[in-house]
């Protein structure tokens, strides 16, 4: 047994083999927008409602408070990028590995875009992290997303085919991604990488019921769960979407049951 394998177990539910992730590292992004001004209370409505892990930059760490290590691992996120860059895009290195470890995370998270001018630079980083990780035991998650001049539609299949495969080969443990609009052609994306599949939730929906049945459908074509942000922390009731989403992800619940106040 390594590092990664029990790092990973507080990361995915032994039972199902899944996971409810919540990244919250849109400050850096778009600053501190409802639902992450106040972390701290973020972090406990999410873990109040069963969620597995939280994905942070490394300099909220210190403020998020005991749920972390306790109810929900933690995710340390090391690429970064704003809504005001010319090429938001671009997503550059703003933290080590080492760095997460010394914060006593049990993973890392880079983002990789694929399809822009930058491209390569992401692609030569992601490499290097996943190398890293593996040399200090620590899962990688990567967010590989097709975005820029070369992408048409970031939700076609192929496109979103490719990157859960760029990330597998490039060392990733975990991949997240778009989700491509149905579960029979989603199945295609699981069915090419080795690596777990989870879903990103994307800009925050109309309506929870849409919400909750692309999760499930994504469940169904044989995602191991999800890592939604504003989808989340974003609602107006926090713990209770997150409540949702796990009896969705971890116990097959469908989403007209699962939603309950």
């Amino acid at each position: 047994m390594d590092g990664k394998t029990i790092r990973l177990r507080r990361i995915f539910d032994q039972r199902s083999q899944k996971t409810v992730i919540v990244p919250m590292d849109h400050g850096i992004s778009l600053g501190p927008v409802k639902g992450v001004a106040d972390i701290r209370a973020t972090v406990d409505k999410v873990a109040e409602g069963g969620a597995s892990a939280v994905v942070v930059h490394k300099g909220l760490v210190p403020y998020l408070g005991p749920a972390v290590g306790s109810k929900v691992a933690l995710i340390v996120h090391i690429s970064a990028s704003t809504s005001l860059s010319a090429d938001s895009n671009y997503k550059r290195l703003v933290a080590g590995v080492p760095d997460v470890a010394a914060l006593g995370a049990d993973a890392v998270s880079i983002h990789c875009n694929i399809g822009g001018g930058h491209e390569d630079d992401m692609v030569a980083d992601f490499g290097m992290v996943a190398d890293e990780c593996r040399a200090m035991g620590l899962p990688l998650l990567a967010m590989c997303y097709p975005r820029g001049p070369n992408v048409k539609d970031q939700f076609d299949l192929e496109a979103v085919k490719h990157c859960a495969r760029l990330a597998a080969e490039l060392g990733a443990d975990v991949v997240k991604t778009n989700y491509t609009g149905s579960a029979e052609s989603f199945k295609e994306v699981v069915k090419g990488t080795p690596i777990p599949v989870v879903i990103a939730g994307g800009p925050k929906m109309k309506s929870d019921a849409d919400f909750l049945s692309m999760v499930y459908d994504a469940v169904q074509a044989g995602a191991k769960g999800v890592s939604i942000g504003r989808n989340v922390f974003q609602h107006d009731d926090v713990a209770g979407i997150t409540r949702a989403l796990s009896r969705i992800v971890f116990d097959g619940m469908r989403p007209e049951e699962a939603y309950r106040r």
